[in-house]
């Protein structure tokens, strides 16, 4: 599961998840709509902004990991697909608006054969 290796001590470490993508910490702040120091100054690491961007990404790449093989191809997705529904936007987009809540509920409609 992606979540236990992109945690240590109950928080999500952005070196880890870095590597668990093979990407870099510039790219994954970039990903997350965070600034770069989010992701490297150990309090801005901790901050509850900084965790609640990258809890969401885990938890939305953990949900559409299953169909696409791979974390790697999840991250993929997630950077990269349009989600119908969202005016061509990605899961990714949607995260750095804050709307992670309605890419899970898509990722669940879709499931449930709404989007089918």
């Amino acid at each position: 599961m992606i979540i236990e290796s992109a945690t240590s001590q109950g928080r999500f470490e952005p070196k880890k998840i870095a590597k668990l993508f093979l990407t870099t910490l510039d790219e994954l702040s970039g990903s997350l709509g965070l600034g770069k120091d989010a992701l490297q100054r150990k309090d801005r690491i901790a901050s509850d902004r900084s965790q609640s961007r990258m809890r969401h990404m885990i938890e939305i790449i953990n949900k559409v990991e299953p169909r696409f093989g791979s974390p790697l191809m999840a991250y993929a997705w997630y950077r990269s697909e349009p989600l119908a529904g969202f005016d061509g936007r990605t899961a990714m987009q949607l995260v750095r608006e804050g709307m992670a809540d309605a890419v899970l509920e898509y990722i669940d409609a879709v499931d449930a054969g709404v989007y089918a």
